[in-house]
């Protein structure tokens, strides 16, 4: 008989969409979009396990959890939320959650979770006996958190670009100052911003997080202060935004130099006037929040462009941080790959514990584009690829880690074999006919490209960037050169 699962979330599209999923996978699956409902389905027929969301349009999760543990003290429950933090985590396990998992889900983390949660005893999950190998990684730092164990979830660094900026951080995280961060992707620029909220006075109120490269001009305004039930197609109840969610606490906006002017405009007011109105709504909210921004682009140089207003520049420009590349900290990779490999390993409960040496030396050479998000991505692939017991190996490394060198001795790349081929070669005689402008210049245009591409080790964003054109014209011109 196929295992039932209840999902209680208040968004229909992830019911849904995570309801087909588990069906794929032999589940059977019933939704309910209310906490209310949920109980009360829960109540008629039993379910193997509950995935259930933390902040609900009706109920706090809190409530929710304690209703169906109340119900059955026996019931799997998998918490999921938008908004991480280790406050919350720590909550939903001692409330008895099997594990905690962030939006937007990976629905093979789900999937490994549930399978986890399916093969424990409902004895221990009814005594809390759970032990922490069979728990996701989430659930492991809040069992750690809750037993006063240690709990880092980051390495700071050693090296001293790294004592730089947390010298930086311990003077401004005392104040109330609004914080610009500029940092490449991957650097770590939510890590910093909760760290900050984690050293102030603020830390024990709520850190929210908002991606703002993420969202459409439409929904911006929703997520930032919420609407009223009917406010737009799809409003079907009330909802709280990121402001009235981090009140009293810390807000966090990553990348949010792509806001669009408009909102940018309401955003201000409301920093200004301390105050805000849910879209669709009359009544006035007053709130408390210390705002955090993050941009990988000079804010300076957007508003000098026309692309963000001067005015919120400077409301938010009351202190900046420059987080260091991961190729200008080369004397943290070493601790920073132990860090990695320790929390790769706790995650996939797996005996993988060292690097073999010529592996640490491919790490150093390497300029690290995704800086330190790839480089966690790296090492959780490479403990996934190495037998139990064995040392990391460079067969388990990505393409371009193992040919660093390739990039410096101008072999070709796996792009340039593909692309060379059907390119036409320039003979003597080519020079004569009436295209030869064209084609010298075509031919000098694929090799620029093929340059930046390499010195970006094939980052095409940032390739674009560097080479002032777009993304979609640099896949265009490269789908060029193909025909």
């Amino acid at each position: 008989m196929n295992k039932s699962i209840l999902i209680i979330d208040d968004d229909m599209d992830l019911c849904s969409l995570l309801g087909r999923f588990l069906n794929r996978k032999g589940f059977e699956t019933e939704s309910a979009h209310t906490g209310a409902k949920g109980i009360a389905k829960f109540n008629e027929k039993k379910f193997d396990a509950v995935i259930c969301d933390y902040r609900l349009g009706d109920m706090d999760g809190k409530d929710v959890i304690a209703a169906l543990r109340k119900a059955d003290p026996n019931v799997g429950l998998l918490v999921i939320t938008g908004y991480s933090d280790i406050k919350t985590a720590v909550e939903v396990i001692k409330l008895g959650a099997f594990d905690y998992i962030t939006k937007p889900l990976i629905p093979d983390e789900v999937l490994s979770i549930l399978a986890k949660l399916l093969q424990t005893p409902a004895s221990e999950i009814a005594e809390r006996k759970i032990k922490t190998g069979d728990m996701g990684a989430a659930a492991r730092r809040a069992v750690n958190a809750a037993n006063n164990e240690s709990n880092e979830d980051f390495y700071k660094g050693k090296s001293p670009a790294a004592r730089a900026l947390y010298e930086q951080v311990n003077i401004v995280a005392a104040t109330n100052y609004s914080i610009i961060l500029y940092g490449e992707s991957g650097s770590g620029k939510e890590v910093i911003a909760r760290t900050i909220h984690e050293h102030s006075s603020r830390k024990d109120k709520p850190f929210i997080a908002m991606d703002c490269g993420t969202l459409s001009k439409e929904l911006a305004g929703s997520e930032l202060f919420g609407h009223v039930k009917g406010a737009f197609t799809g409003a079907l109840q009330d909802k709280e935004g990121h402001f009235e969610l981090a009140d009293g606490g810390t807000l966090f906006l990553d990348e949010v130099g792509n806001l669009g002017i408009e909102v940018q405009a309401t955003l201000l007011r409301v920093i200004q006037e301390r105050k805000f109105k849910r879209v669709g709504g009359n009544k006035e909210k007053e709130v408390d929040v210390r705002i955090i921004v993050a941009s990988n682009e000079n804010l300076r140089d957007a508003y000098r462009k026309g692309k963000f207003r001067e005015d919120l520049y400077h409301r938010f420009n009351e202190f900046s941080i420059n987080l260091p590349p991961l190729r200008t900290r080369k004397d943290d990779i070493p601790s920073f790959a132990s860090f990695f490999l320790t929390r790769a390993t706790e995650e996939l409960n797996k005996d993988v514990t060292e690097f073999e040496d010529d592996v640490m030396q491919a790490f150093m050479q390497y300029e690290w584009p995704g800086n330190l998000r790839e480089f966690r991505n790296v090492i959780r692939r490479a403990v996934l690829l190495t037998e139990p017991g064995h040392k990391i190996s460079t067969t388990s490394l990505p393409w371009e880690i193992n040919n660093k060198n390739s990039f410096v001795k101008e072999e070709p790349s796996p792009i340039a074999e593909a692309i060379a081929p059907m390119m036409p070669e320039l003979k003597e005689g080519d020079l004569k006919t009436k295209n030869q402008l064209k084609d010298a210049a075509g031919r000098a245009e694929f090799e620029t490209i093929m340059s930046v591409l390499k010195m970006v080790n094939f980052n095409k964003k940032k390739a674009a960037e560097l080479l002032k054109i777009d993304r979609k014209t640099l896949y265009n011109k490269i789908k060029n050169y193909q025909s």
